[in-house]
């Protein structure tokens, strides 16, 4: 009953012991056990018994055979990290999300009526089967607390290109295929960052996300822009480390090969100061582009880089308090549906952002602008989301983002207007 992390992966194992997910039902057999991996074995089914383990908050069951994620999962009180990988679910969209999104979501998703079954009907039929009981209560004069949570929900409007009369594209060279190719982006109007830290509290945002979501940047790597100070149409290209330009945030223009030299230096230099192993910034991703002979770049109309992942964006199109535009950007060099992810949980977040500044008119004084806009109808104006076209040399279409698919893995939390 002490036992609190128990390693089971590489034992061609088809099943879990036995005794270890006995019938749920106290007392737990083992309530301090934390993590359990069996990764790498021959397991087949998970069970719904997986709930009897109080404590789990480390779950690795990747490269298994299984097909299916029990709806249990989603009761297990502590599960933090859970790595699903590898497994060909039956349910497509589950297999893309456990390669993609954070545990969280997964977890929401079997909640939500998922069940990890393989039939998208079955999450269909739920997700109707609940606005048929929404109608009938609001039929039957019950409604009204399902109306204040809709209400209460974070907008997003969608501008398709078709509307748009100027449509931002992003054409893609060949040469990124093998450096990093993936790359996802839109276009976001209406944030408030004048206010009180908003600004602050955005740029929080965004390294917590570098930490969680991208873990550490090695999946994807998120950019935010000025979209004033974007200068259209852009490229998304590669360069040799010593043809590189880029004018880094807080620096004087550099070559990216005397950059990562000079971040290198500083490095060297933390780590003497500070006499241990752990450094910050952005040194910590300089690993990242270890061995490679070209490096990607997002380059504007005047053939400036506005941004280097995994490394640094431009002081060029760098966002500031009065900012009320964003071009974003998100790259990656794992998979299309990673950075669609981490774009959908970024513009979640900069919604909730923009809710809570205009919700406390942080420190804002006499800020009159913000004031009208924080009048008793306005709180909840949506924030424009720009479809952004990404497209191969020949005008191809590569990506279309926001699509009808995207913004599903928050739509708990965001109402999108199509």
């Amino acid at each position: 009953p002490q036992l609190q992390e128990l390693l089971l992966a590489g034992n061609r194992l088809r099943a879990l012991p036995g005794g270890l997910l006995p019938p749920a039902g106290p007392p737990a057999p083992f309530p301090l056990l934390s993590r359990l991996d069996a990764a790498d074995n021959e397991v087949a089914e998970l069970g719904a018994d997986i709930a009897a383990l109080p404590a789990l908050k480390s779950l690795d069951v990747a490269n298994n055979q299984l097909r299916e994620l029990p709806a249990a999962l989603a009761d297990c009180p502590r599960l933090k990290e859970a790595n699903f990988r590898g497994n060909q679910l039956r349910d497509k969209r589950l297999e893309k999300m456990v390669n993609g999104c954070q545990t969280k979501a997964i977890l929401e998703y079997l909640r939500a009526g998922g069940r990890g079954k393989g039939k998208a009907e079955n999450a269909r039929e739920e997700v109707r089967k609940k606005k048929r009981e929404k109608q009938q209560k609001k039929d039957s004069g019950d409604g009204e607390q399902d109306e204040v949570e809709e209400a209460s929900k974070l907008l997003v409007k969608i501008l398709h290109v078709s509307e748009n009369p100027a449509p931002l594209v992003v054409k893609v060279s060949p040469g990124v295929k093998d450096v990093r190719a993936f790359i996802v982006c839109c276009v976001l109007k209406g944030v408030n960052l004048k206010p009180g830290n908003a600004l602050k509290r955005f740029l929080t945002m965004q390294t917590k996300l570098h930490e969680d979501i991208c873990e550490k940047r090695t999946v994807a790597t998120i950019a935010t822009h000025d979209l004033q100070l974007v200068k259209a149409p852009l490229t998304y290209d590669v360069q040799p480390p010593d043809e590189l330009k880029i004018m880094p945030l807080g620096r004087k223009e550099i070559k990216a090969k005397d950059l990562l030299r000079q971040l290198q230096l500083e490095a060297e230099e933390q780590r003497k100061q500070k006499k241990r192993q752990n450094i910050s910034g952005l040194h910590r991703y300089l690993q990242l582009l270890d061995g490679k002979d070209n490096y990607p770049c997002l380059v504007d109309a005047e053939g400036a880089v506005i941004s280097f992942p995994p490394i640094t964006n431009s002081e060029k199109t760098k966002i500031r308090k009065e900012t009320r535009d964003l071009f974003l950007e998100v790259t990656s060099d794992t998979s299309l549906q990673i950075c669609k992810d981490v774009m959908d949980t970024l513009i979640l977040k900069i919604a909730e952002l923009n809710r809570s500044t205009l919700e406390n008119k942080e420190g804002s004084g006499s800020d009159t602008e913000l004031d009208a806009l924080c009048g008793p109808g306005n709180l909840n104006l949506p924030l424009v989301v720009e479809q952004v076209r990404v497209v191969d040399t020949d005008g191809n279409l590569k990506v279309l983002y926001p699509s009808k698919t995207d913004l599903a893995t928050v739509s708990s939390l965001l109402t999108v207007i199509r």
